[in-house]
């Protein structure tokens, strides 16, 4: 904040006390703003690579990479269901260089789940959402399963032995196996993993009987005959994968629906100058025509926002399911 000087004339006797002081931080900060960027940009995903949040960044990096005129570096920090990429945002230098591409579990579930020393309403800038996430129930083709009841009598029939893989504590998939054993009643074991790519490879090879992952990772190995998708756990069915039913239709369970999406946000703090040029670069990239294409094959939808709808989602989604995730009884264990 700027101190109202007492006079002109006092201003005037000392001409060179603003020199002496250097410039004040809000003019330091529009000089920062002005110049930016100059020199990489970090982007930080909460889970390991091969994931679909590694994989929508990892799409997207080129494009903002081309707009903003600087490498764009995307590090994984896998962990906490994604709440320790999150804590190294919210504790990076507000200047544009450290950015979080956050998700459902990191921005709404595990605050919920889990006391974390942060706060996400707080704590963040909300800069663009990036990508709806369609998720596919799958089981190895080795399991007799071949639909989501057969799936819930095999597990009825077997309580706290069937186990269910996700990309991590507070992960959709995670809730996705909460609910599915509050709603039609039966008891599973979850299994969490450091990002979709490790949950993949174990779900392969058996260790895993089922799980609820991005269609970024399992559409691939549907198609080879890998991996056996049995339903979506949407409202409503995907048009990539139209003959799959919904879980809701398949089981009988009418208030099951699960949502997952990608978004970007920086620390708290962020100048508005650096929110907006991020937020026209993401809103550009998302609209590319090969981007949106390359990201459906992915069975991810480009969903460009301004930082108020973003913000805005984040509040509406919370308020959602934080009951939910307490009635599922969900815990970070």
């Amino acid at each position: 904040m700027f101190t109202r000087r007492r006079s002109l004339t006092a201003a005037a006797m000392l001409p060179a006390a603003g020199i002496l002081a250097g410039p004040c931080p809000a003019d330091a900060q529009a000089d920062a703003s002005a110049s930016w960027p100059n020199r990489p940009i970090r982007i930080i995903v909460g889970f390991a690579a091969g994931g679909g949040t590694d994989i929508t960044t990892r799409t997207l990096a080129p494009r903002l990479q081309a707009i903003l005129g600087q490498p764009i570096v995307v590090e994984n920090r896998p962990g906490g269901g994604g709440s320790l990429a999150t804590e190294a945002v919210v504790h990076a230098a507000p200047d544009g260089y450290t950015l979080l591409m956050g998700t459902i579990a990191s921005l709404v579930i595990n605050p919920v789940m889990q006391r974390l020393p942060f706060d996400v309403r707080t704590d963040l800038t909300p800069i663009s959402m990036s990508v709806d996430v369609l998720n596919i129930l799958v089981v190895p083709p080795d399991r007799p399963w071949r639909s989501v009841p057969e799936l819930i009598a095999a597990a009825k029939a077997q309580p706290d032995t069937l186990a269910y893989g996700s990309s991590g504590v507070g992960s959709a998939g995670h809730l996705g196996g909460a609910l599915l054993d509050r709603l039609a009643d039966i008891r599973t074991i979850h299994v969490p993993y450091r990002g979709g790519g490790q949950l993949i490879t174990d779900i392969l090879s058996g260790k895993v009987d089922f799980a609820i992952a991005t269609a970024a990772t399992t559409l691939p190995h549907i198609e080879a005959g890998k991996l056996r998708a049995l339903a979506v756990p949407t409202a409503r069915r995907s048009p990539l994968v139209p003959d799959l039913p919904t879980i809701a239709e398949a089981a009988g369970l009418p208030d099951y629906d699960l949502a997952n999406w990608y978004a970007l946000l920086g620390p708290r703090g962020l100048p508005q100058p650096i929110v907006r040029r991020l937020n026209a670069a993401m809103g550009d990239a998302l609209r590319d025509p090969e981007i949106v294409a390359t990201l459906a094959r992915h069975g991810l939808e480009a969903q460009p926002s301004t930082p108020e709808e973003l913000a805005r989602h984040i509040r509406e989604q919370t308020e959602k399911w934080a009951p939910v995730v307490r009635a599922a009884g969900a815990t970070a264990n």
